[in-house]
């Protein structure tokens, strides 16, 4: 490989200030006009290439460099050529037995003429020019016996680019860009508090904390042991409101994303993704590469995590409609989408389920057409049964049950009714009125030891249900979607006090149309939402005591109206009022419209995907004798949720950062990693930045 210290730098510095290279450009071909590339799936599926030849020889008589740039991540791979082509490497490929994934070249034929001390490509196949760079297709492939032609020069990089997960680490040849390094697949860490086994992954980690008694800060480490299963389940999700605007949403974008499927609209062609989802479209940071530059990695190859396509999702719903009619009702999607996903959808039927109508608006009444008969106690029996029906006809390891269903009054809190688990079982045998349907369905999912997690307002976790969940050790997570007005208001607060801005004013208006503004209109149910909108700023109110005395708060209202005309499409209007510098008055007037539905179903995906993943892991402190799972209420879930539910007597923290961090930080922590200081003292002291140039 071709690598001297400061050689960017000085590559850099050559071609500025060299006429010809500022100049001279290649002639465009008119044989092969630029066209649109598909966007590629997999790392090093498609590459860039491009040469610079005419270099004084190396020891092993290269005289050029071959820069290979991957279209997806956007890696740059440097190797050392000679001039000549042969077909020794993939000969010498096709003998023997592969056990990763190699990267081939389609049969292309390479035509080199140095000119100038460039060099450019021709080939048979699969050619294009874009942007002045010569394209070159690449493919995996697993077939034998195929003999492509191959620089034999490059073996070292091909190798390299087969994405095992030791060679994407960053090292001083490869991975550099011009701001930060970023790779796909997942990586080992290496240090000597870290095992690796075909099972599980093993850490040794200190925990730092700051202990405060009255004006003495004292640093305390403590530490723990994480273990983390390695093998992925298959795993089961059933909804509660399956045919919802969520779950036909969620069910019908897993199968287009699954299969692909791609649609027309006015803009053109579109495919589909998992934008919104924290796990499938967001990265974090793992460290530094040579450079001093960030590399960043996707949140699901921290650990090893279920792909959304591996999914197996059924549920319940009080509406008989099929996936494909409740799809239709929602008006989610757009119709060509829909048309197309009509033939995967429409043999996907919901369970009967639970309907009290006491618990939800009048106006759902004529929906409710499919429902469980008979006492509470015999619909806690039946949707048991159906768990175990669900899990054994798919050959489920695990399942996950989440409430995605209409919001409900809230319950009252009554003495010997639903306080303790034994009165909450006994209350379900005695039919007592007070307990809703989500109390019944979490109840059964502890019971049949699958997580269960609300994704409505309502206080589903009364303190009978919390005990049931610590004795049966099943996670709880709750409450409430946090998709839009809510997501924007716990990140602006955040930001204004942090600021040292007093917000005094913060008015939240909605309008929607869909299912959800139905419910919502009848008075009891909007109680609950607006109960869950309205706590979101508490904790980073009480953080700064120079702003706000004991006990004040900023005024806050939340309005919630129902209008048929906008559907799924809310809008949402925000004021917030704040005293500034010497008491000068700021306001701050905010528009937003959140496709309710499009921005709620990949925080499903979320929630159940960082839910079993919690269950592969466990932790224990130095001396304790056995390791257990982290509280049965799962409170890393927060950033996902709008009312975060935690241990009692613990602090609920709603400020957005801090609970994504929270997340990240924990897995970090599963593979021996210190969580991320953003301190990067690397690149504050001259010594440091000096000795990398």
């Amino acid at each position: 490989m071709y690598w001297w210290p400061k050689m960017y730098k000085w590559v850099g510095t050559y071609v500025r200030t060299r006429e010809t290279c500022q100049w001279t450009k290649s002639a465009p071909s008119t044989a092969a006009p630029l066209v649109s590339l598909p966007a590629p799936k997999e790392c090093w599926q498609s590459m860039s290439m491009d040469f610079v030849f005419g270099l004084p020889k190396d020891k092993a008589g290269n005289t050029g460099i071959v820069v290979l740039l991957d279209r997806l991540s956007k890696m740059a791979h440097l190797a050392a050529v000679s001039n000549t082509i042969d077909d020794d490497l993939g000969k010498e490929m096709d003998a023997k037995e592969q056990t990763a994934i190699v990267v081939r070249f389609i049969a292309i034929v390479l035509y080199f003429s140095v000119c100038a001390g460039t060099c450019w490509a021709e080939t048979k196949q699969d050619h294009v020019f874009v942007a002045g760079q010569t394209l070159l297709a690449a493919s995996y492939y697993r077939v034998k016996r195929r003999q492509p032609l191959i620089l034999g020069d490059i073996q070292h990089t091909l190798e390299s680019a087969s994405c095992s997960p030791s060679s994407l680490l960053p090292t001083s040849t490869s991975s550099v860009m011009a701001s930060s390094d970023f790779f796909r697949e997942p990586f080992t860490v290496n240090s000597k508090n870290v095992v690796y086994t075909d099972d599980e992954i093993t850490s040794q980690y200190t925990y730092t904390t700051t202990r405060v008694e009255g004006t003495v800060a004292t640093p305390v480490d403590e530490k723990f042991t994480f273990k983390t299963q390695r093998k992925i389940p298959k795993l089961g999700v059933m909804i509660v409101g399956l045919g919802g605007n969520n779950g036909s949403t969620l069910v019908a974008s897993i199968i287009a994303n699954k299969h692909h499927i791609t649609w027309n609209t006015k803009e053109g062609v579109q495919e589909p993704n998992y934008f919104g989802s924290v796990t499938q479209a967001s990265t974090v940071r793992l460290g530094t590469n040579a450079n001093g530059e960030g590399v960043y990695i996707p949140f699901h190859n921290l650990l090893p995590m279920v792909s959304p396509n591996e999914l197996v999702i059924g549920g319940w719903d009080i509406s008989s409609l099929n996936m494909a009619e409740a799809m239709k009702r929602a008006m989610v999607l757009d119709h060509d989408l829909q048309r197309q996903l009509v033939p995967h959808l429409e043999k996907i039927k919901p369970l009967p389920s639970i309907y009290y109508p006491d618990f939800i608006a009048a106006n759902q009444a004529d929906r409710a057409d499919n429902l469980l008969k008979g006492s509470k106690q015999e619909n806690l029996d039946a949707v048991r049964q159906q768990i175990r029906d669900f899990k054994q006809s798919n050959s489920l390891d695990k399942v996950i049950v989440l409430w995605s269903a209409n919001t409900e009054r809230f319950s009252d809190i009554v003495e010997g009714v639903n306080d303790t688990s034994a009165n909450l079982l006994e209350s379900i045998k005695a039919g007592e009125a007070e307990l809703s349907p989500s109390t019944i369905f979490a109840v059964a999912s502890i019971l049949e030891g699958c997580s269960y997690i609300n994704g409505s307002p309502q206080n589903t976790f009364v303190p009978g249900v919390l005990d049931l969940a610590e004795e049966k050790k099943v996670f709880v997570g709750g409450d409430d979607f946090k998709s839009g007005q809510t997501k924007i208001k716990s990140v602006l607060v955040d930001f204004l006090v942090s600021a040292g801005i007093k917000p005094t004013s913060i008015v939240s208006y909605n309008h929607l149309g869909n299912n959800d503004g139905k419910n919502l209109s009848a008075p009891q149910q909007f109680r609950s939402k607006e109960i869950s909108k309205s706590n979101v700023v508490d904790d980073m109110v009480a953080s700064n005591r120079l702003l706000y005395k004991e006990n004040e708060h900023p005024d806050h209202v939340v309005v919630i109206k129902y209008v048929p005309f906008v559907g799924d499409s809310k809008r949402a209007l925000d004021e917030y009022t704040s005293k500034i510098f010497m008491n000068g008055n700021n306001t701050i007037s905010m528009h937003n419209t959140c496709e309710d539905s499009l921005l709620a179903s990949p925080l499903i995906l979320d929630l159940v995907l960082v839910c079993e993943l919690a269950e592969r892991i466990t932790l224990k402190k130095e001396g304790a004798a056995e390791y257990e799972h982290m509280h049965s209420v799962l409170s890393i879930l927060s950033y996902m949720l709008k009312a975060p539910l935690v241990p009692r007597g613990t602090p609920v923290v709603n400020a957005l950062f801090a609970q994504r961090e929270c997340m990240i930080n924990i897995f970090r922590a599963c593979v021996g990693l210190a969580p991320e200081s953003h301190m990067l003292l690397e690149n504050r002291l001259a010594s440091e930045i000096n000795a990398r140039q």
